[in-house]
């Protein structure tokens, strides 16, 4: 046992029950879960909801948390401080960083949680990210569930980081989620980073219209107009 609750956050990752189980296994107890919740925000807010400590871990329905990954020695986080972020190997490009990594949250916080399309980055105070990785992000489950993250991850890259990141460090992960060639639907995932940037460039500065990338049947349907009805089975 670790001190801490958790929570799996999934929607309808293929893996996510078997993730679920993993990750009880790992960190001990019971992992609650939030599944099939419309809205992201929304979605995250209820997290806080499931818990009875004042942090607890949180994690994505397709994160696949490392077997070796250390309970014990994970520290609560310190006054100020909103969230710790671990790190996440990318099966499709080798970035290792905090995209699909494990969380531990402040429960107040996500009450508190303000505007943001990535919607942790709206929490009060600061976020810490850990040097250590915890698991890898098996986003790439269907040539729809791939497409996503790119597409995501890359129009969030391109209009700007929301946690201050660099605008060469935002570039090196732009063109390696383009470049991405292994694993599963990797093809998905590069033209997802593409359509991502091209998308960002026409509705960045339209905030109504960019917060479509937090609407599952938006996000959904664009890949259907994109890429036909074949793509959804690859």
């Amino acid at each position: 046992m670790t001190g801490f609750d958790a929570v799996q956050l999934s929607y309808d990752e293929p893996l996510a029950d078997s993730l679920h189980t993993r990750l009880a296994r790992v960190l001990g107890g019971s992992v609650k879960r939030l599944h099939g919740v419309r809205g992201m925000r929304r979605a995250y807010r209820l997290t806080a909801e499931l818990v009875d400590t004042d942090q607890f871990f949180l994690a994505d329905g397709d994160f696949a948390i490392d077997p070796e990954f250390l309970t014990s020695s994970v520290e609560p986080l310190a006054a100020g401080v909103s969230m710790r972020v671990w790190r996440a190997v990318n099966p499709v490009n080798g970035l290792t960083y905090g995209y699909g990594g494990l969380k531990l949250i402040r429960t107040s916080a996500l009450q508190e949680m303000g505007q943001a399309v990535d919607v942790l980055a709206a929490l009060p105070g600061r976020v810490e990210f850990s040097q250590h990785t915890a698991g890898i992000t098996l986003f790439n489950q269907t040539p729809f569930h791939a497409w996503k993250a790119g597409f995501r991850e890359c129009s969030m890259l391109a209009r700007g980081s929301e946690y201050g990141m660099t605008d060469a460090s935002a570039q090196e992960r732009i063109d390696a989620w383009k470049a991405g060639k292994d694993g599963d639907f990797a093809d998905y995932a590069s033209v997802g980073a593409r359509d991502g940037i091209e998308f960002a460039r026409t509705a960045a500065r339209d905030p109504e219209r960019f917060e479509a990338l937090n609407d599952p049947s938006w996000l959904h349907r664009h890949f259907i107009t994109l890429h036909g009805e074949q793509a959804v089975a690859g």
